[in-house]
């Protein structure tokens, strides 16, 4: 016998975001980026300026986390900081030539991986998951989707 109560809904969207993170993270070592790297390098492709503060706000990734990931990647020349015109206290973010290619090639291999973990759904089931996710999302941290509404 089952209870109806188990698995909840938070378990099995937890172990959804698991496996797409596992097959991500693999899946990215292609372009030597981590899930973390690949996260800053994104949001700083999609919004120049942007800092790293904002990053781990969207993400939900420590600041600590994308302060390193954003050290990497302006080593590698992907990114380049500029201090922010009013805050002495913030750095601005800007993908290079060369991290907007890698940006790009990382975002194509996360499109293949969420077809991928989709393919078991039909295109109506796909989209009313996407828009129940994007409305959970929009209603608990907003600033998720920062960057969706200023590409």
């Amino acid at each position: 016998m089952t209870d109806a109560a188990f698995p909840t809904t938070g378990y099995l969207a937890w172990q959804f975001s698991q496996i797409v993170a596992s097959r991500l993270e693999k899946a990215l070592r292609a372009e030597e980026l981590t899930l973390a790297q690949h996260n800053a390098l994104q949001q700083a492709a999609r919004t120049p300026g942007v800092s790293a503060a904002e990053i781990a706000r969207r993400s939900g990734i420590t600041a600590q986390s994308i302060g390193a990931a954003v050290s990497q990647l302006v080593e590698r020349g992907l990114l380049r900081r500029e201090p922010h015109p009013t805050s002495r206290r913030s750095m601005r973010l800007f993908a290079t030539g060369e991290g907007h290619s890698a940006a790009a090639r990382a975002a194509s291999i996360a499109g293949r991986i969420e077809a991928e973990t989709t393919s078991p759904l039909g295109t109506d089931d796909k989209d009313t998951i996407h828009r129940l996710l994007y409305h959970l999302v929009e209603q608990l941290n907003p600033d998720a989707l920062a960057i969706a509404s200023r590409s």
